[in-house]
């Protein structure tokens, strides 16, 4: 029976832990956080469940447009409707622990041991966990290091847990902050600002470069600027900050031209750093890149042999579903199984902001670029009849493929819950269906999913 130690308990580690089990190895978890890491327990799970009350303040705030009306008090329902911050910071974390403890009971079913503690590499086939009784020695036919990532601190702005937050420490908040400075407009940046201005706070997002989310589609990042501008959020573009201080009972941001931005808190997302710091990787034989993540290949390999690893620790699109894919690719190719290779192709990912933006395959950028001949349709929610009657103005459907084959290689999302969509598009990317597959097949109407269908029939024109 092989045996495999896997340190790190979130999403790449308790996923390799179930598909290691249920393929006959003997499983040994070690975690020193808690099960289901931080994407379960300070990240994913909380941020999304924050999200979810804030989608119902966007709905609230955009309903006297349906003609809802209040019978007492003001007629406006966005003027009537608070949040308790307390309430649904209680909840978020009620949520997360519940969601551990359901992993928890899911590895125990599958009989895998769950050590608590820090583990380190001896050597490829050995793990010492260091834990409150001291160490044990655990010998291993397969490693795989899932130790994911935290956020990353500006020097000199240390958070303190009070006004200085990371995206980990904001659910310990009591009361709205009043006005909230974000700093970094990438994803998690971009997310919380939409969530905490549906909230209710004034809400400062501070971005070094030229627009929001720069990593994302332009187009759809530019939505989302109308967006945020409309609903009185401001950002700050081309604006790098240099420190975040306390000062009384707010925070200043010191931007590195000199300016200055004050408000009642501050949220540090700035991107994260790999946890692979002490644990003997390199001597162990396991390359690591100038940031400290972890080289892996397409079937989760490391440099050292029998040594896998998996999810954020490897900088590899440092997404939850990523994370669980390359822990059981892992294990599939480690102890015999068929398995194939990751492919970056087809992974969908979401910005949950609002609206949400969702991704498959094939970029813009990269059409611009050069890099693809790939032929392009963009169709505008605004003409789509089911937007119509629920009031959502903003926000597109965009389809990506191939000149001649109309393969469908790529697609992008703006709208509420893009999230949900874009499954339709990744099917056909991932089957490789053509534009006249989609086309053919039949939507509800009236319904936004009509608008794939549409931006498919107007590509069979073209390609």
């Amino acid at each position: 029976m092989a045996r495999v130690v896997i340190i790190g308990g979130g999403p790449g580690g308790y996923e390799a832990a179930s598909a290691a089990a249920q393929l006959g190895a003997e499983v040994t978890v070690v975690d020193s956080d808690g099960i289901g890491g931080s994407a379960v327990l300070t990240d994913c799970v909380p941020s999304k469940t924050l999200i979810a009350t804030a989608e119902v303040m966007t709905e609230v705030e955009e309903a006297g447009q349906l003609g809802v009306r209040l019978e007492d008090g003001d007629d406006d329902p966005a003027n009537s409707v608070r949040v308790d911050l307390s309430v649904v910071n209680k909840r978020v974390k009620a949520l997360a622990a519940a969601q551990g403890a359901g992993i928890e009971r899911r590895l125990d079913r599958d009989k895998v041991r769950v050590i608590k503690g820090r583990g380190r590499l001896d050597g490829p086939e050995t793990v010492v966990v260091g834990g409150p009784v001291g160490e044990e020695r655990l010998d291993a036919d397969v490693v795989l290091i899932a130790t994911g990532a935290r956020p990353r601190i500006l020097q000199g702005s240390e958070p303190d847990g009070e006004r200085i937050l990371t995206w980990e420490q904001v659910y310990e908040l009591e009361e709205l902050p009043e006005r909230l400075i974000v700093v970094g407009s990438g994803v998690t940046g971009a997310e919380f600002a939409s969530a905490y201005d549906a909230l209710g706070s004034d809400v400062v997002l501070v971005s070094s470069r030229d627009r929001v989310l720069p990593g994302e589609d332009a187009d759809a990042a530019a939505v989302l600027e109308d967006v945020f501008k409309r609903r009185g959020l401001t950002v700050l573009g081309k604006s790098r900050a240099e420190s975040v201080r306390r000062h009384g009972d707010g925070v200043v941001v010191t931007l590195t031209d000199g300016r200055t931005v004050e408000g009642s808190h501050a949220l540090l997302a700035v991107g994260s750093l790999p946890n692979t710091d002490d644990m003997n990787l390199v001597e162990s034989g396991v390359s690591l890149t100038d940031g400290g993540f972890v080289q892996v290949d397409r079937v989760s390999r490391t440099t050292a042999r029998g040594v896998y690893a998996a999810g954020d620790c490897t900088g590899v699109l440092m997404l939850a579903s990523v994370a669980a894919m390359q822990g059981r690719i892992a294990m599939a190719h480690a102890l015999g199984d068929a398995v194939a290779p990751l492919d970056q192709s087809t992974v969908s990912a979401n910005v949950f902001t609002a609206p949400e933006i969702a991704t498959v395959g094939l970029s813009q950028a990269v059409v611009d670029a050069g890099g693809s001949t790939a032929l392009v349709v963009k169709v505008p929610l605004a003409d789509n009849a089911r937007a119509k009657m629920q009031g959502v103005r903003d926000g597109f459907v965009k389809l990506f493929c191939l000149p001649n084959t109309g393969i469908v290689v790529g697609g992008v999302v703006v709208a509420p819950r893009a999230s949900e969509l874009i499954h339709p598009i990744s099917l056909a990317v991932a089957a490789r269906l053509t534009v006249d597959q989609v086309a053919a097949s039949f939507t509800v109407y009236p319904s936004i999913t009509g608008s794939i269908a549409e931006a498919a029939r107007r590509l069979h024109l073209r390609h």
